[in-house]
């Protein structure tokens, strides 16, 4: 097991990281830039070391520094968290080249996963479910993308094969739109991510945004830890998540389960992984997989009684995987609303000082959070401040508890995100369950 971990991230995740490598006996290192001097994990770290100016791309996007940090701290390893570093291949690589650990996959297998083009290959050669699409690239032939598009049938999707949280995508219905969608996805795919290589896929009209959570240790043993269900999102972005996935087809979600299983083992995946896909009509379409811990875990936490983060940090340091698949027992169900500094209605960042912080109790409930009474949320960075996870029985009784638990949640001082997770478990069509990822956007339209 590793000595000493510095932890590259930041606010809850950062925390979270910290309290596992604690229980493990793992001394630990915080980077903090400017404005986050004050962040709890900070304070409760063995070590810090300011890493830079408040800008992400000064401190926390800062390949150099960080290794700096590790170097002068005896730090043997490194944890990316989820966002900033995360899945890049490059600082993966360079910490490797350093003589550090990077607490995930390899770079070769960030660049595999990371480009959806040779992702989607891989997938697919591993008996992966995909979306119908171009199978690759689009090439510069007209008439070829015509043909594809008319094969697949309308409407397509344009996706920019090194994009990824909404970006880089547009959809198109008619065949005289295809030709003018694929040279402005292109464009904008060049200036975006740096590479204006795009593919096609059928686009799918109501679908839901189910995905499997797995652990693999990249020596030959891999699981499956269930699924979930990310389907109420705003502008690409989850803002409510819950585990199991409801209303899925069984023989379906057996065979997903068990072909991610076998995806990570014929990729020498190591470490936490994500598949994520659409769910239409009993059937599963993969499109990508991200390389890390998610922000939603927790839920998949409460179902299996399994510490994600510990398991992961264990196979990262050449441990063998030590769960089996007979281990893994889906137990009840989970949900977690995410609480952003924002405004409830027109969703502008709120940063300011927390004047009155009081989470929720009780049984069944979490809370995964860095505030405290008097922390000042800085303007820099995501605004998420706070996850709230609650655990019951069965569906219903674990969104009752997230019910007591929203109306419990006071964050005083700045405004948040709280009085619509207050209306969205008491969604009727929510609390029946199994919504497209579509209903939230047109609720909120309404």
């Amino acid at each position: 097991m590793f000595e000493k971990v510095l932890i590259a991230n930041r606010g809850e995740i950062a925390l979270r990281v910290l309290r596992s490598c604690k229980e493990l006996g793992i001394r630990t290192v915080a980077v903090y830039s400017e404005a986050d001097r004050d962040l709890m994990h900070v304070r409760l770290a063995d070590e810090s070391v300011c890493i830079g100016p408040n800008p992400s791309p000064q401190s926390y996007l800062n390949i150099p520094a960080i290794i700096s940090a590790m170097e002068i701290t005896d730090a043997v390893a490194v944890h990316p968290g989820y966002g900033f570093l995360a899945e890049n291949a490059d600082f993966a690589e360079q910490v490797q080249k350093s003589g550090f650990t990077f607490i995930g996959p390899s770079a070769d297998v960030i660049r595999l996963m990371g480009d959806k083009v040779s992702a989607i290959e891989a997938m697919k050669k591993a008996g992966v479910p995909t979306v119908p699409g171009s199978n690759g690239a689009l090439p510069e032939d007209r008439e070829y993308c015509l043909k594809v598009a008319s094969e697949i049938g309308y409407p397509v999707i344009i996706k920019a094969a090194a994009g990824g949280g909404g970006r880089g995508m547009r959809v198109v219905h008619t065949e005289s739109a295809l030709l003018n969608s694929i040279h402005v996805t292109k464009s904008e795919a060049k200036a975006a991510f740096g590479d204006d290589t795009v593919y096609m896929e059928k686009f799918l009209q109501n679908p839901r945004h189910v995905e499997v959570q797995v652990m693999s240790d990249g020596q030959g043993s891999a699981i499956h830890l269930g699924d979930r269900d990310c389907s109420l999102q705003r502008r690409h972005q989850k803002v409510l998540e819950e585990a199991p996935a409801p209303f899925i087809d069984p023989a379906a979600r057996q065979d997903v389960l068990d072909a991610c299983v076998k995806a990570c083992i014929e990729i020498d995946y190591r470490g936490a992984g994500t598949f994520e896909f659409l769910y239409e009509d009993g059937r599963f379409y993969f499109i990508e997989m991200n390389t890390r811990i998610q922000v939603e875990h927790p839920v998949t936490e409460l179902v299996t009684g399994v510490d994600l983060i510990r398991e992961q940090i264990a196979v990262c340091s050449g441990e063998k995987l030590r769960l089996k698949q007979e281990d893994i027992k889906i137990r009840g169900h989970a949900f977690e609303c995410r609480i952003n500094a924002e405004d409830p209605t027109n969703f502008m960042p709120c940063p300011g000082t927390v004047t009155n912080f009081h989470p929720p109790g009780g049984a069944g409930v979490r809370v995964d959070s860095h505030l405290y009474s008097g922390y000042k949320v800085p303007p820099y960075y995501d605004s998420m401040i706070a996850k709230v996870i609650t655990h019951g029985e069965d569906r219903k009784t674990a969104l009752a508890k997230m019910r007591v638990a929203m109306d419990e949640l006071i964050v005083d001082g700045i405004k948040t995100n709280t009085p619509l997770q207050q209306e969205l478990v008491r969604d009727a069509a929510f609390m029946k369950g199994g919504v497209n990822i579509h209903y939230l956007e047109k609720k909120l339209a309404t």
